[in-house]
């Protein structure tokens, strides 16, 4: 056992933030000049694009107060027989990523803080059950409150799904399962060395969010860390690289 403890001294190092004193910040892309990375990965041509619907917060206004939430929020693993609507999703949506306003090139103010105000996260959704939606791999476009569909369900659609999260089956019988990647070169530009620290915040952020917002529309999730990355990666469509999964959690009716 001993032979582990300068290695899980190294990994515990991670959680420090003695990084950012060693940093020199004028050699940061963002102080040589360099433009920013898009705030929002955009569609590609040709794919389908899905306003979500309008006013994401004013329908769900008045459904349970915070201090309610924050007193019954808790993890759920099993779900009733029952579809989510396009209006849960589209406010879940808007409260892990929704913008609130736009401050320019290089920020945008979301429903969630971000380091730098620089949110180096995409949030996809594995739709199984959504009514409204075919059955498919979405991605959500804040600027647009809308989603992309990056492909439809095919017949191996939940088995590649229940492979990449490690045989966890109350991930792939919830109608919907949110997943986080992340964009390092958002907050590299600005952050370098210190970006990724603060990355996995974030991301704690929006998931803290999805729990909450979930009380309002009757529904659970569960955050889920453990996945297998290649797998995730590939079935997400994304090059595990330059952007790459990070967090997931499933949703479904309670």
């Amino acid at each position: 056992m001993s032979g582990h403890i300068p290695d899980m001294r190294a990994m515990r190092d991670f959680l420090k933030d003695d990084l950012r004193l060693l940093i020199d910040f004028s050699r940061s892309d963002q102080n040589r000049g360099v433009a920013p990375p898009p705030v929002q990965k955009p569609a590609s041509p040709g794919q389908l694009v899905s306003l979500l619907p309008s006013d994401p917060a004013g329908t769900f206004a008045g459904h349970m107060d915070l201090a309610q939430a924050l007193a019954e929020r808790k993890s759920h693993r099993a779900w009733r027989d029952e579809p989510v609507s396009l209006d849960e999703l589209g406010f879940l949506l808007w409260a892990v990523q929704g913008v609130r306003r736009k401050g320019g090139a290089a920020s945008v103010f979301r429903t969630v803080p971000s380091a730098g105000c620089r949110h180096a996260l995409e949030t996809y959704v594995a739709a199984r059950d959504c009514e409204g939606l075919a059955p498919g791999l979405y991605r959500y476009l804040p600027l647009d409150h809308a989603l992309v569909l990056e492909r439809e369900a095919g017949p191996d659609f939940a088995a590649r799904l229940h492979e990449a999260v490690l045989m966890q089956s109350f991930v792939v019988r919830a109608p919907l399962t949110f997943i986080w990647t992340t964009i390092p070169y958002r907050m590299e530009w600005r952050y370098m060395e210190a970006a990724h620290r603060v990355i996995a915040l974030d991301a704690g952020h929006a998931c803290q969010n999805l729990y909450l917002a979930t009380q309002a529309a009757g529904c659970g999730t569960c955050a889920v860390a453990a996945f297998h990355q290649r797998a995730m990666d590939e079935f997400l469509g994304v090059d595990g690289e330059n952007e790459f999964a990070l967090y997931l959690a499933p949703v479904g009716k309670v």
